[in-house]
């Protein structure tokens, strides 16, 4: 099977019926999408096929030949980050952690093909699962991320400033 992964050109020897996830991770050694449920409810292994996200617990390999597969991994990196990693730290969203690349991914989805979400967009796109409940502060670093100019979690919590005349 051909498959086009993080803009690279793979071969793999793999059962057409074979979830996407298993080939990424255990041929592949692609470590950063995540198992979590097994049923795509989670959201744990969101990865982009051609620029949708997707769970890949349930998508067969199959099904993306032909297409461009995005993991975490071609996100940013530690020299580079992308601009929702930043906003990630910044609104300190990670928690366990756990369910933060498959967010990540659908969060870049969003921003892909709406790069000015509104609140209204992003709890639309974002149906990941993230059992420490940070959802607040991933909207907000959606938010950070495009530009938007909304008032962030960190924003909201801080104390207000005097201001003398």
């Amino acid at each position: 099977m051909n498959l086009t992964i993080n803009g690279q050109a793979v071969q793999t020897d793999t059962p057409a019926d074979m979830p996407l996830l298993w080939v990424l991770r255990d041929q592949l050694q692609l470590t950063g999408t995540k198992f979590g449920c097994g049923v795509a409810a989670c959201g744990a292994c969101t990865v982009l096929v051609d620029g949708q996200a997707v769970r890949s617990c349930v998508t067969p390999a199959s099904l993306t030949v032909g297409k461009s597969i995005r993991t975490i991994e071609s996100l940013g990196s530690a020299a580079q980050p992308h601009a929702l990693q930043l906003a990630w730290v910044a609104e300190q969203v990670p928690q366990c952690g756990y369910c933060q690349s498959g967010m990540l991914m659908a969060a870049a989805a969003l921003l892909e093909r709406t790069p000015q979400p509104s609140d209204a967009d992003i709890d639309a796109a974002m149906t990941n699962i993230c059992r420490c409940g940070t959802y607040q502060r991933v909207r907000a670093a959606i938010h950070r991320a495009a530009g938007t100019g909304q008032v962030t979690t960190a924003q909201a919590a801080a104390p207000a400033q005097e201001v003398s005349a």
